[in-house]
């Protein structure tokens, strides 16, 4: 069995927190420590069975993890995985802040083909 790229992670992580009703489980879970699926289900508009089907979504990406308490299961926030995930989008983020930094050079440094003398300008190619 290979093991997970960083790449999937970060996949797996976006397609979970695609979902809004998953990022609000996620906040309240991260608000609170821990909680059951009946006291999310209390606290979220959406019903503990569709609550168990999302905490099951965010526990396969790795962003919870659930352990049993007597006939209960408590869920926490995994943070690692959305460490993992901010430090990718910063990068991406980084990245495309240095090509239109470049970009912006370019643009910049271009001569103006209004201004006289200029390639394609007003009196282009005209003798003195």
């Amino acid at each position: 069995m290979s093991a997970e790229s960083p790449l999937d992670t970060v996949a797996d992580v976006l397609s979970a927190l695609a979902d809004p009703t998953r990022r609000r489980i996620l906040d309240t879970l991260a608000a609170h420590g821990e909680a059951t699926a009946t006291a999310l289900a209390a606290q979220l508009p959406v019903s503990r069975q569709a609550i168990v089907k999302h905490l099951a979504v965010l526990d396969r990406a790795g962003l919870v993890t659930g352990h049993r308490e007597g006939r209960e299961t408590r869920y926490a926030v995994l943070p690692a995985r959305l460490g993992v995930t901010a430090r990718r989008m910063d990068r991406i983020a980084a990245d495309w802040d240095g090509r239109l930094s470049a970009i912006k050079r370019l643009a910049e440094s271009a001569p103006d083909p209004d201004e006289p003398g200029a390639a394609g300008g007003p009196g282009a190619g005209a003798a003195p």
